[in-house]
C-alpha cells in the first residue's frame, strides 16, 4: 500500500470520542482495506468512539451487532442504503432495519435516478469510486435495475418516500440524502422536516453528482440539516481542498460534520481519516473548537450515540 501522511498527536486528541459516520469496510462485495472487527480495535486504540458501517448493497445492522458484542463499549452503528438490492424505497426494509437497531438510512446512492443520469465529469486525475466498476458489471450482465425514484415527474416527493420518512421519524433514525440531486435534496429535506425527522445529513454535497451550491447549503443548514464533509471527496480529486474549505467556512463549521468515507485499499487507513482532516483544517485556520464541533459533537448526534447501547428489538 502507498505511503500516507500520519495525523499529529494534537489532531488525534481533538477527534477523540468521535464517530466516523461514513466508512466502507469488509465484509463487502468489493475489496476493502480492512474489516469491521479489526477496525473497531484500531478505532478504540486511537480514541475514536465508533463508526457507521455503510454498504451500497446490503444492510449492516447485524454486522454492527456482532462488532459491539466482540468489542464491548464500542459504538458500531448499523445502517441501510435504499438501492435496488434492498428493494429501493422499501418501507418494509427500513422497518426491519430499524427493529434490528439500525440508526442511519441512506436514500439511494448508486441506483438513484440522479446518479444514473449524471453526466458531470470528474476533474482530470480524479479517482473513480470503486462501485462504478461493479455497477458496470451488473449492466453488462443484464442485471441493471431501474433507477430508484424518490420524487415524481412533477418534482414532488413520492408517497412511498414519505412513508420511509415517517418510519425514520418514528424510530428517531438519521436520514442521509445519498446521491440525490440538489433539487431532490431540497424537497426531500422539506418533507423530512414536515414528517418530524430530527437528524438529517446532506451526503457529501461536494461530490460530483451532488455539487450543492453554497446558497442551497446555507438554506439546508437553516432547516436543521448538517452538511457532510468527507475526506475522500477532495483526497480523490473530485473537488479541490480549497473549495472544500471555502464551503465549510461559508456555511459555518457548526453546520458541518466530518466523515472519512474511507475503506478503499488505495486510500489512507480508516482510523486516520478524521484526524487527517483535523490537521488540514487547523492548518487552514479553523479553530480547535470548530474541529471538535464538526468531528465529535455533530458526528455523535447523527450516529445516535445516546442510543448506541440500545439492544436490538428495543424499538
Amino acid at each position: 500500500m502507498a505511503d500516507h501522511p500520519k495525523p499529529s498527536a494534537r489532531a488525534r486528541e481533538l477527534v477523540a470520542g468521535a464517530y466516523d459516520i461514513h466508512i466502507h469496510v469488509a465484509p463487502d462485495v468489493m475489496r476493502r482495506r480492512t474489516d469491521d472487527l479489526t477496525l473497531a480495535g484500531r478505532f478504540a486504540e486511537v480514541g475514536l468512539a465508533g463508526f457507521v458501517l455503510k454498504s451500497h448493497y446490503v444492510p449492516t445492522t447485524e454486522r454492527a451487532a456482532v462488532v459491539r458484542a466482540a468489542v464491548p463499549g464500542f459504538g458500531a452503528v448499523g445502517a441501510i442504503t435504499l438501492n435496488a438490492s434492498v428493494g429501493g424505497m422499501n418501507p418494509v426494509a427500513v422497518e426491519i432495519a430499524a427493529r434490528g437497531g439500525a440508526q442511519v438510512v441512506w436514500l439511494p446512492t448508486v441506483d438513484s435516478a440522479n446518479q444514473r443520469a449524471c453526466t458531470a465529469a470528474d476533474p482530470e486525475g480524479a479517482t473513480p469510486p470503486m462501485w462504478a466498476r461493479l455497477q458496470a458489471e451488473l449492466r453488462e450482465a443484464g442485471m441493471a435495475a431501474d433507477p430508484v425514484d424518490v420524487v415524481g415527474p412533477d418534482g414532488a416527493v413520492l408517497e412511498r418516500t414519505r412513508q420511509v420518512l415517517r418510519l425514520i421519524a418514528g424510530h428517531d433514525m438519521t436520514l442521509a440524502t445519498g446521491h440525490l440531486s440538489a433539487d431532490e435534496i431540497d424537497v426531500v429535506v422539506d418533507a423530512a422536516v414536515a414528517e418530524g425527522v430530527r437528524r438529517i445529513v446532506i451526503t457529501h454535497p461536494e461530490f460530483t453528482s451532488q455539487r450543492v451550491a453554497i446558497d442551497r447549503q446555507r438554506a439546508l443548514a437553516a432547516k436543521g440539516a448538517l452538511l457532510e464533509r468527507c475526506f475522500t471527496t477532495p483526497h480523490s480529486g473530485k473537488v479541490s481542498w480549497e473549495t472544500w474549505f471555502e464551503h465549510i467556512a461559508a456555511v459555518g463549521p457548526e453546520h458541518s460534520v466530518l466523515s472519512s468515507d474511507l475503506g478503499q485499499p488505495f486510500n489512507p487507513p480508516v482510523e486516520d481519516g478524521l484526524a487527517l482532516l483535523a490537521d488540514r483544517l487547523l492548518a487552514e485556520g479553523f479553530t480547535e473548537e470548530d474541529v471538535r464541533t464538526m468531528a465529535v459533537v455533530n458526528s455523535r448526534r447523527l450516529a445516535g450515540a445516546e442510543r448506541a447501547d440500545r439492544p436490538a428489538g428495543a424499538e
